[in-house]
This record gives structure tokens, C-alpha cells and sequence, in this order.
């Protein structure tokens, strides 16, 4: 069981790592799309993470989160959430500043939410198409790999860490926390008095209102949300 645990870990890890690079990739191509070439040159426009990774939120406080409680760390448990390296933009470069910098910043969590549609739709169809995919696809949501697990139910355990770890991504990255990407949605509809205090937040304070207050929200929102998905799957 133990060894079972470890290998939805490295699933987990995997998962996040990926997830979170075509977060950075969708900015940078929605930004190359709109004027601004600046992420493209610097050849964000790709899903190899190694144009994404940044050493403390793409590897540290994810590896502490996902492989801690293997060594007796659970201090973040309940959260499965990561940074990756900002995507530079100009937004000089831009025809309609505010409205494209919207669509830049929402690509992000968008990519996310198309990564949870996708491996829901994998999920639906071995529920609906394979024998037994109903009863395979409920246990993998309840409880992970089973004794003798098949490459089909790896595949159903893929696609269910997928939606998890990306409707965390969606849900913290919408916090109005800077630097994320609804800090960057709510300057743009703040008087231009409120943008310079929000602006002078300190950077220790927004870490500690991501990994505090953030983790609180994704208690809250990913529960019903994985439940609604839960349902659905075995209603369809």
C-alpha cells in the first residue's frame, strides 16, 4: 500500500509540473497572440518545463506538499498547488491594454479548466464504454490504485489527479493575490488611488496570504467541486 501511495505521488508531481506549464505556455501565447512577442522570444511559447520552472514553487513547496507526509511532514496537507516562473509581458505592446491583459491573464487558469474538461471526458467514456468502468472509475476516486491495478485504471487515476490538481490551479490562481493572476484581474478594475496601495502590499504578506488564506479557500471550493464532478461521472 505504502509503495502504491508513492507511485500516485510521482503521478501528483508529474501532473503538477505539467499543469502548470501550459498555465505559463497558455499566457505566453495568448500574449504573442495579442502583439506582445516578449514570452515568445524567450521561448515560453512551449510546454517544456524547463522554459517554466521555478526552483521554490514548481519543485520545493510542491515536493513538500506532495512527498512530505512520507517523512513525517504534513504541514500543508489538503493543499496541491505550485507556482511556475511569471510570463513577461509589455502590455505597451498591446491594442487595448486592459482588455488584452485580461485575456492574457485568464488563458491561464482557462488552460487549467480545458485539462479538467479533457480527463473528465476520458473518465466518461471508460465509464459509459468500458465493462466495468463505472465501478473502476468510483473506486479510483474513492481510494486510488487497488491490489492488481490495471493499465486502464492507472490511466483513471491519471485523469482524476489531473481534475484535482487542476481545479486547484484554477481556484488559487483566481485568489487577488499578487503576483496572481486575479491580483492582475482586480488592478484592472481598481480606481487608480486603490492600484498604488494595492501595489505596496509586502511580498512576505502575499506569500503568506497564498499559502495560508489560499489553502483555506481550496479547502472550501475543491470539496463540492469534486463532488459535482463525482456526480456527474456516475450519472452520465
Amino acid at each position: 500500500m505504502q509503495s502504491a501511495n508513492f507511485a500516485i505521488a510521482v503521478f501528483e508531481f508529474v501532473l503538477l509540473i505539467f499543469s502548470l506549464s501550459v498555465h505559463e505556455c497558455s499566457h505566453a501565447w495568448m500574449a504573442s497572440r495579442l502583439g506582445d512577442q516578449t514570452a515568445r522570444l524567450q521561448g515560453r511559447v512551449t510546454l517544456n518545463p524547463m522554459y517554466h520552472v521555478d526552483p521554490v514553487g514548481t519543485l520545493l513547496f510542491p515536493a513538500l506538499i506532495i512527498f512530505g507526509p512520507f517523512i513525517g511532514m504534513s504541514f500543508f496537507s489538503g493543499m496541491l498547488i505550485g507556482w511556475a516562473k511569471p510570463t513577461p509581458i509589455i502590455s505597451r505592446n498591446f491594442t487595448k491594454i486592459r482588455r488584452d491583459e485580461n485575456l492574457v491573464t485568464l488563458a491561464g487558469p482557462v488552460s487549467n479548466l480545458l485539462i479538467v474538461v479533457v480527463a473528465f471526458l476520458v473518465l466518461a467514456f471508460i465509464s459509459i464504454v468500458i465493462p466495468g468502468g463505472r465501478e473502476m472509475v468510483r473506486l479510483t476516486f474513492r481510494g486510488g490504485l487497488t491490489d492488481g491495478a490495471s493499465g486502464l485504471q492507472a490511466v483513471a487515476l491519471l485523469s482524476t489527479l489531473a481534475i484535482l490538481i487542476n481545479l486547484s490551479l484554477f481556484f488559487f490562481n483566481l485568489l487577488p493575490v499578487p503576483p496572481l493572476d486575479g491580483s492582475h484581474l482586480l488592478r484592472n478594475v481598481l480606481p487608480y488611488s486603490a492600484v498604488q496601495t494595492y501595489d505596496r502590499i509586502p511580498f512576505w504578506a502575499s506569500w503568506l496570504l497564498m499559502i495560508f488564506v489560499g489553502g483555506f479557500v481550496l479547502r472550501l471550493l475543491i470539496g463540492p467541486a469534486l463532488g459535482l464532478v463525482y456526480f456527474v461521472l456516475l450519472h452520465v
